[in-house]
């Protein structure tokens, strides 16, 4: 209790006696008031030289590294399944078998077609060569495009590229053919060639045509054959966007890892739409109907983790490849895992808030229980009898602190001193008992810390609480 009126009472004249004790009755019940609980509006605090570090806090989900999901290529029934959910599967290992009639049906014509072919040749008069090229393109044509058709309904990129390409050198081969034709045909119309070179040639194409169909219709009875095109874990069906996931979770569920599906990178493997409602198995068993593209497994590689974080604009600037991170789960109270930054997007999206955010991707690393990583950037400790936090499951929620700035040995003063005044930062600075306000340059800013780069000196006294109620010059204590 300050004891500054002492003085003046004692110094009070006689006629003003009563005056002064009742003065001192109520100067003694104020500042009794303001010893008890209530806080003084004005505060101050020094300016001290000290570590600051500047976290930035993003919403993120746990991805996996690859997730590839193996759809039906034909319309038919599951003929086996040779995994269990849960099964750890190599890359190549066979999972599936789908029996597909109208595969097979396709690849019995072909064969006939093509015995034919072989065992045509002549007996083809003029007025036939027109007719007979029109009947090839018909029947390239009707293979081609059912060949391309099948091959775009398969979700394992390799098998769907290699079938997709197979049909692109078919189509040029029979195209070649077909010209070679098309020119002994015109030779003999116009008299300048024979007979027996333009059936020659167009007996060619027909060949090329029955081969190439031929070859198509096996691919496509090859590729009920389901493979895994990844090293992971299988689960039965597959990746819905009924699945409960957030667009940013799924993105970061499948992926770009040959088109199979990466865990970080959205790519060309896209969830299969539909399916069961809610609550009901999507899994096909063995002996259960399938229709094109019905997803019939799923393999996930967990082997490295990784995070998708959505960093707002205002912070972006200050992310980079390499910087450390901790993180917190919903799934994991009370644990902190480690992480790094491995990329930053370059082009934003819209964030679930609604405001413009950048991906940012992350390495996920180990998690350990009563660590304290999360607060204000902190390394993360684990006390002695504490374990490891478990591993997470792709899709999960988290928090992650990114530490984007540090400054050891600065001048700080606590966040609440910093206020804006015509568009600059500044502090209220105590000099010889009064306020004056004194323009700053902001370094670093933590939670409680604020870097002072210009404007004070360690050592300073500065207003910490009530800036919106001190005026320069005001006298503060």
């Amino acid at each position: 209790m300050r004891r500054t009126d002492q003085p003046r009472l004692r110094a009070a004249t006689r006629p003003r006696l009563l005056t002064a004790l009742i003065a001192v009755t109520v100067l003694t019940a104020t500042t009794a008031a303001s010893c008890g609980d209530e806080e003084p509006p004005v505060a101050a605090a020094t300016a001290q030289r000290s570590t600051v570090a500047e976290v930035i806090d993003a919403p993120a989900t746990v991805t996996a590294r690859a997730a590839a999901t193996l759809t039906a290529p034909a319309d038919g029934t599951l003929a086996s399944l040779r995994v269990q959910p849960g099964q750890r599967v190599r890359r190549g290992q066979v999972l599936a078998v789908v029996d597909s009639p109208s595969a097979r049906d396709r690849l019995r014509q072909a064969r006939e077609a093509l015995a034919a072919a072989r065992r045509a040749g002549g007996g083809i008069s003029v007025g036939d060569l027109g007719g007979s090229r029109r009947g090839t393109d018909r029947a390239a044509a009707e293979a081609f495009d059912g060949a391309q058709a099948a091959a775009e309904k398969i979700s394992d990129p390799r098998v769907r590229d290699a079938l997709l390409a197979q049909v692109r050198s078919a189509r040029k081969q029979y195209a070649a053919a077909a010209r070679a034709a098309d020119e002994a045909v015109r030779a003999v119309r116009r008299g300048i060639g024979g007979l027996n070179s333009a059936v020659g040639a167009l007996s060619a194409a027909q060949r090329v045509q029955a081969q190439q169909a031929y070859d198509l219709a096996k691919a496509a009875v090859d590729a009920l054959t389901l493979r895994a095109p990844i090293a992971g874990v299988v689960q039965p069906g597959g990746t819905r966007a009924s699945s409960g996931l957030p667009p940013e979770a799924l993105a970061g569920l499948l992926g770009q890892s040959g088109g199979a599906a990466a865990g970080i990178d959205p790519s060309v493997l896209a969830p299969a739409q539909g399916g069961p409602p809610p609550g009901v198995d999507d899994a096909v068993s063995a002996g259960g109907r399938v229709t094109a593209g019905t997803p019939v497994l799923t393999i996930v590689d967990t082997g490295a983790l990784g995070l998708l974080a959505e960093v707002d604009e205002t912070d972006i600037l200050l992310v980079r490849p390499g910087l450390v991170a901790t993180v917190e789960l919903d799934a994991v109270t009370g644990a902190t895992y480690d992480a790094t930054v491995r990329s930053v997007d370059v082009l934003p999206t819209t964030s679930a808030r609604g405001g413009v955010s950048y991906r940012v991707r992350l390495a996920l690393g180990a998690g350990r229980f009563g660590g304290t990583g999360a607060e204000a950037g902190t390394e993360t400790r684990t006390e002695p009898g504490e374990g490891a936090a478990p591993t997470p499951r792709p899709g999960m929620n988290a928090v992650v602190h990114l530490r984007v700035r540090e400054a050891a040995d600065a001048v700080t003063v606590p966040a609440s001193a910093v206020f804006s005044a015509d568009g600059r930062d500044a502090v209220w600075v105590v000099r010889d008992g009064h306020a004056a306000r004194a323009a700053v340059t902001v370094g670093v800013q933590g939670q409680d810390l604020v870097q002072i780069v210009d404007g004070v000196a360690a050592g300073e006294r500065v207003v910490v609480r009530g800036t919106d109620q001190v005026r320069a010059g005001q006298e503060v204590r």
